[in-house]
């Protein structure tokens, strides 16, 4: 019985993908020996952003990387971010049969809030696990563990929807449902390599995946 549905935030429930990509061009503007492109940058979107910053750039220490990357992302914030079609009705529905929400992101708790506050999605959520709040960020599963601790829910009553592999690879290792987006920036292609339970088109359909789950 599904009782829990947890999402990833960027590229899941609240669309940041442009104000992302414009934050690393912008922090690593100059840095790396070859300029930083679009293609290099969507498919390594979704982990933590040091590890990310450590990665383009080909540096031990990004401290002033992430903080450039931090002016630039909140103040362009709230001109580039917004939710997708769909989040706010399914996540009202969830919430009406009676499921407990939440998020589980790698994300810093300060922009998560920021994002979730401005597409008005906040209220919805019973839980918010960000990269503050753990010491292993996804594919491990400490995030999601968490949230279910918190929620009082098992990891066989859990689904976890997300648009990258680490989504997906968390989901498995906590052992929940795993479920990822169609309108990832990686392309569905991508996502299927990494074998998640269900792939939705629409966030819609993720009531349509309850359903089937609970029979």
């Amino acid at each position: 019985m599904i009782t829990t549905v947890l999402f990833d935030l960027d590229g899941t429930i609240v669309d940041t993908n442009e104000l992302i990509i414009q934050s690393f061009l912008y922090a690593l503007e100059g840095v790396p020996a070859k300029p930083l492109t679009r293609e290099v940058i969507i498919p390594n979107m979704g982990g933590a952003l040091t590890d990310q910053l450590r990665l383009f750039s080909g540096k031990n220490d990004v401290d002033d990387l992430v903080r450039k990357y931090r002016e630039f992302n909140i103040s362009r914030h709230d001109e580039l971010v917004r939710e997708f079609p769909e989040v706010k009705d399914t996540l009202a529905e969830l919430r009406r049969r009676g499921l407990r929400l939440g998020v589980v992101t790698s994300k810093v708790r300060n922009t998560t809030e920021m994002g979730l506050k401005l597409c008005g999605l906040r209220d919805f959520m019973d839980i918010v696990v960000t990269v503050d709040d753990v010491q292993k960020p996804k594919p491990d599963p400490e995030g999601i563990r968490k949230a279910l601790a918190a929620l009082g829910a098992k990891p066989e009553q859990a689904i976890m929807v997300g648009d990258s592999h680490y989504d997906i690879e968390a989901a498995k290792n906590a052992g929940a449902r795993s479920v990822g987006v169609a309108w990832s920036l990686k392309g569905e292609a991508y996502l299927q390599q990494f074998r998640p339970d269900d792939i939705i088109q629409s966030m819609s359909e993720l009531l349509e995946v309850v359903d089937r789950a609970n029979g």
